[in-house]
């Protein structure tokens, strides 16, 4: 009986968090949204132009909706401060960029982002443990701790760079990441990490309130800010899960989409082969868009079904394994 009723009062919670995330949101936009920075428009990308204008650096309001969601619905452990911490931080770097007048080099990025990156594997670690399940082989095993992080940081890392790079098109990064972490939100439940869970809720709630404005044609875009820190949270998702092997087909088209181009480039600068991918537009929807012809609306859908249908057929395959 007690066991029923603590699973009622932790739903309970968890849809007040949904709820108070959306409220949260909605009123930061209403409020805050005048005295944020406009978007200067991007000069390489495909109708970059048309960005110019619009309200930038939403993901300040959205992460700090996020925050103080789960401050007030997440029983507080030193864990979660560390996770909230570090999404803020990722969440203030991005804003800081985005405010910026000149935008801040690549190194000094890179480093904050893999600061974040060791301190949340090593965090995740610390309270988890190394164990790895493989669902989809009905498979676990246990990685040292070295190992571990070093792979989780990795992870992190590579999940807040190909979000960032997938927020080029009206309701796509926000979109793909809506499936993405309905997925993880889905393995949380399995994986009975209830705190998790609160917070990637209030996650789709944010998400859902930012992509009404966000639609084609948007108003407002969440930046550096938001995409970012939304990279982050997903990777944290699928590792507190335990299967952060699951990161690469439910978050498939992002890492795609923004995957491609850091490949792209790393190649370029690394091997200096002028000719890899020399045909190929990088991130993917700016590709979609040019080569291919296909409309701002066209890509955001086709990515989405494919990203729906992906996770749908990894959760299937699941369940249906003995």
């Amino acid at each position: 009986m007690l066991n029923f009723l603590d699973s009622i009062l932790v739903r309970t919670m968890q849809l007040n968090a949904f709820v108070i995330a959306m409220l949260l949101t909605l009123a930061g936009i209403k409020i805050f949204g005048k005295f944020l920075p406009k978007d200067q428009g991007r000069e390489f990308a495909v109708n970059g132009a048309l960005s110019v204008g619009k309200t930038r650096g939403v993901g300040i309001i959205m992460i700090l909706s996020l925050v103080l969601t789960s401050i007030l619905c997440v029983p507080l452990s030193v864990e979660y401060i560390i996770y909230l911490a570090a999404l803020f931080v990722e969440m203030l770097s991005g804003y800081l960029d985005d405010a910026s007048e000149k935008p801040w080099g690549e190194l000094k990025k890179g480093l904050i982002d893999m600061a974040v990156s060791v301190g949340v594997s090593f965090t995740v670690y610390y309270f988890h443990g190394g164990e790895i399940v493989l669902p989809l082989l009905n498979l676990s095993f246990t990685v040292p701790a070295v190992l571990y992080v070093i792979l989780g940081t990795i992870l992190i890392w590579a999940s807040i760079n190909v979000t960032n790079c997938a927020d080029g098109v009206d309701g796509l990064c926000g979109l793909l990441s809506l499936v993405t972490l309905t997925s993880a939100a889905i393995m949380l439940l399995a994986a009975a990490q209830t705190g998790m869970l609160t917070i990637v809720i209030a996650m789709l709630g944010v998400l859902l309130t930012y992509l009404w404005f966000n639609c084609s044609p948007s108003s407002m875009l969440m930046g550096d800010a938001g995409s970012r820190a939304l990279g982050l949270l997903i990777a944290l998702a699928f590792m507190v899960a335990g299967v952060p092997v699951l990161w690469i087909p439910m978050a498939l088209l992002l890492i795609i989409d923004g995957g491609l181009g850091l490949l792209k480039l790393t190649v370029l600068r690394v091997l200096k082969a002028k000719n890899f991918m020399k045909n190929i537009r990088t991130p993917i929807h700016d590709h979609a868009r040019k080569n291919k012809g296909w409309s701002d609306t066209q890509v955001v859908i086709r990515f989405t079904l494919l990203q729906i249908l992906i996770c749908g057929v990894v959760i299937a395959v699941i369940n249906l394994m003995p």
